[in-house]
């Protein structure tokens, strides 16, 4: 009988684990389908990547809604030519996510070009099954 608890303990387990990772490779996906539509400024993409409600703080420190930040991207008042991400953490909360990473983005705004070292903190959100951008927050490393 105790095996067979420690058996189930250890299915269980590894249950877990495989969610865990299945979810954190969903949260990798998600992050490179954000890149590529910011990048190739794909408004269809990113309207079903954002939730309704997105927080977008730029490390200028402006902070937009989505309807702002898709406006600036549709006017080409935002423009990006690289996004690379050098580093990623991610932390699973149920069916919400958090990702730290290090970026290098380079592009055109509304003040000339910038080729920026940051800090990107992402809140991800579990809706309807799919993975939504909630916010986001930029901040320039020194």
């Amino acid at each position: 009988m105790r095996r067979f608890l420690v058996a189930i303990c250890f299915t269980a387990a590894f249950a877990v684990l495989g969610v865990c990772a299945s979810a954190e490779e969903e949260i990798r996906s998600a992050e490179k389908a954000w890149a590529a539509a910011v990048k190739g400024r794909d408004l269809a993409a990113l309207d079903k990547i954002f939730t309704p409600g997105l927080i977008y703080g730029h490390a200028t420190g402006a902070i937009e809604d989505k309807q702002k930040y898709m406006d600036r991207l549709k006017t080409g008042a935002q423009k990006y030519e690289g996004i690379v991400q050098e580093q990623i953490k991610i932390v699973l909360y149920g069916d919400s996510a958090v990702t730290h990473s290090i970026m290098r983005m380079s592009g055109v705004n509304t003040a000339g070009p910038f080729n920026d070292h940051v800090m990107m903190m992402h809140v991800w959100v579990k809706q309807g099954g799919s993975w939504h951008l909630a916010a986001h927050q930029t901040t320039k490393v020194p």
